[in-house]
């Protein structure tokens, strides 16, 4: 039996946190660029630039464990926006990445839990997020996640091949789970 857990990331766990996401994102992703995602992955998971997007207050990231070993992360950005959802109505739900030894262990649905409920705790109307439109597999446990397709986007980097540069972008709607705002309480 797996024992997963999911923890928030600490100021210690930075180099976790940086490994972590390059094994995780080179699990599935290095396909996509000319140069194997080395331009990518020196944008995005050195750790100057993990250490800089940990100490911003709009985001929030989390490991999991699987089996007592890091198997994946989160990351959340409290407040954004996109298209008609504004930066106090919206949280996104920026990566989730997984080791394709911990893909399909239950993992996504935990992370995705959490996502909700920090939104909720937010009294955030929308949760949304991007993925790849050749993902899938994403899109589609998304969808089982409640997400709904709100629109398109195209990446203009370079270094990325052609054929993988559309994204789609997905929310979910959780107005009907906003706690109700304690205005007129108390007189």
């Amino acid at each position: 039996m797996n024992s997963i857990q999911i923890k928030p990331v600490t100021v210690t766990d930075l180099l976790i946190l940086k490994d972590i996401a390059i094994q995780s994102y080179s699990d599935h992703y290095l396909h996509l660029w000319y140069d194997g995602g080395d331009w990518y992955l020196k944008k995005c998971f050195t750790l100057a630039v993990l250490e800089e997007e940990f100490n911003n207050e709009n985001s929030s990231f989390f490991i999991a464990w699987l089996n007592n070993e890091p198997a994946g992360f989160l990351k959340i950005n409290k407040h954004a926006a996109w298209g008609e959802i504004n930066a106090d109505d919206g949280l996104e739900l920026e990566r989730v990445y997984l080791t394709k030894a911990a893909s399909g262990k239950g993992i996504g649905k935990k992370f995705m839990d959490i996502t909700i409920g920090m939104a909720i705790d937010l009294n955030k109307k929308f949760v949304w997020l991007k993925a790849m439109d050749s993902s899938m597999g994403a899109i589609a446990f998304y969808h089982k996640m409640g997400f709904e397709l709100c629109g398109t986007q195209h990446l203009n980097f370079e270094q990325m091949k052609e054929g993988y540069r559309g994204m789609v972008v997905m929310r979910k709607n959780l107005i009907h789970l906003i706690r109700p705002s304690p205005e007129g309480e108390g007189g």
